[in-house]
């Protein structure tokens, strides 16, 4: 059983207040008193940082020293929106009790106060007030995995993204978010939703990427009994879902010719008609957009209606790749960490090889696959600090770095007796690139081998003497790499 909320008393009559509280202490409750409204809410406010000292109930008496009961039911109304109102009165009115009803006070008692009466007001406020803590604490939930705080990085590009979702989620303006799949498109839409007047709406998501071409229109705007075959029943589409909250489209750019047709007539108009029905329906929705691809360049190429572009790319947020901000993986890696140590029970770190391993990946999956990355080693790994044996083979096999190859490293002529020519690692464009080891040492070993067999006239047994090697080996590098000799 929950304990019952602490409970303010405020009476400018002390005598009063201390033979209710005597009575409300009989029932569980812990109180406290208030001579008038200025002490009432400076108690309230040193209280609300103390979650054991908070109050759930105020019953206050109407008629208080310089402010009235009605005006601290406004201020309570205003500055602390999780406590319920109780209002009191000796000289009760009809118009008076519906003005405080209308305030946001759950009841109004009349004196002299009538214990049955007084604890159905207590009870029904107790479960008042729980529902309120109930729905704040769902909020605070919601606003800690979808809202600003969930999206994590430090890089100039994420600032960005950050500026914009602050500047668009106060208006109903459509927003497109671009960027390669696993960026963090859905968590940008999820948290321009969460910061927004419309947070405490749906949240309903329509991936055109994931369903069928045939089951699309269905599926966005619903149907109606016997539309298509086995369409039994009336079904509601995303769309209809979405009504009073946000709808977030991904993947648009799946979308078929006649499902963009119709998205444009619901972003300008905000109706549809259901598949198989001439009804047409209003609603209230805000879009927000996703693609994995260059709609512009689609544009170009006559693969997505220009206009439909232009009425979704009011706002443009660009999602950069993970690989584009490497200085942001260690701090999505915590962020990650501690996510599935607390979901999971445990305790762990990375460590520095780790960490190491993580920054030189180049993340085709971006966020995403860096998330599971980190999941997957909170699950297997068997001692507090997770090492580079507990993370994916492909991240395992970078450590020491995929070879960075950087710039163009070259052995000079003359440094094999009789080479003619530098022999040169592969050098990328830009100077450099990642790539493994064994891949960034093939080229340069073939050349060197090439260049040792042309200086020893193709005398495999001196070649093998020079490089180190024996004449085993020489002969299956031979072999790998196809080098003949010249007839």
């Amino acid at each position: 059983m929950p304990e019952p909320p602490r409970i303010l008393i405020v009476d400018g009559d002390p005598v009063v207040a201390d033979a209710l509280s005597q009575q409300l202490k009989s029932w569980g409750h812990a109180t406290s008193t208030a001579p008038d409204a200025e002490r009432a809410m400076r108690m309230l406010d040193d209280a609300a940082g103390r979650a054991a000292e908070q109050f759930g109930i105020v019953i206050s008496d109407l008629d208080l020293p310089r402010q009235t009961g009605l005006e601290l039911v406004k201020r309570l109304r205003r500055e602390h929106g999780d406590i319920v109102p109780i209002l009191i009165t000796g000289f009760g009115k009809v118009e008076t009790a519906v003005q405080a009803m209308r305030l946001g006070a759950a009841d109004y008692l009349m004196k002299p106060l009538v214990d049955e009466e007084l604890k159905h007001a207590v009870d029904k406020a107790a479960q008042a007030q729980a529902l309120l803590a109930e729905n704040r604490d769902l909020k605070q939930q919601l606003t800690e995995r979808y809202g600003m705080g969930n999206l994590v990085g430090g890089d100039h590009r994420m600032q960005r993204v950050y500026d914009l979702v602050e500047a668009v989620a106060a208006s109903d303006t459509t927003v497109l978010i671009d960027g390669e799949s696993g960026t963090g498109k859905s968590m940008v839409g999820r948290a321009i939703h969460a910061a927004g007047p419309r947070a405490a709406g749906p949240f309903v998501t329509f991936a055109c990427g994931s369903i069928p071409e045939s089951l699309l229109e269905s599926e966005l705007f619903g149907h109606v009994k016997g539309a298509f075959t086995g369409a039994d029943y009336d079904k509601p589409g995303k769309v209809a879902q979405a009504d009073g909250g946000t709808l977030f489209i991904d993947e648009i750019n799946s979308a078929t010719p006649t499902l963009q047709l119709k998205l444009l007539r619901v972003l300008q108009d905000k109706c549809f008609e259901p598949v198989g029905s001439g009804e047409t329906i209003h609603v209230d929705v805000r879009f927000v957009v996703a693609a994995n691809e260059d709609l512009g360049r689609l544009v170009a190429a006559g693969g997505f209606r220009e206009d439909l572009y232009y009425r979704i790319n009011v706002v443009n947020i660009a999602m950069p790749a993970l690989r584009e901000r490497v200085g942001d993986i260690p701090l999505l890696a915590e962020h990650f960490l501690r996510r599935y140590c607390k979901k999971l029970g445990r305790e762990r770190r990375l460590s520095e090889d780790a960490l190491e391993a993580l920054r030189s990946h180049d993340w085709p999956g971006n966020v995403r696959e860096l998330e599971n990355v980190i999941e997957r080693a909170v699950v297997l790994s068997k001692t507090p600090r997770i090492e580079v044996e507990d993370l994916p083979d492909a991240l395992a096999r970078t450590v020491g770095g995929a070879a960075v190859v950087r710039g163009c490293a070259a052995i000079p002529a003359g440094a094999l007796p009789g080479a003619s020519h530098a022999i040169h690692a592969p050098c990328m464009e830009g100077g450099w690139s990642p790539m493994p080891l064994a891949e960034a040492l093939r080229e340069p070993e073939r050349q060197i081998l090439l260049a040792a067999l042309e200086a020893n006239g193709w005398n495999r047994q001196e070649t093998a003497r020079q490089l180190d090697i024996n004449r085993t080996t020489l002969y299956k590098k031979i072999k790998q790499y196809r080098l003949d000799e010249p007839a």
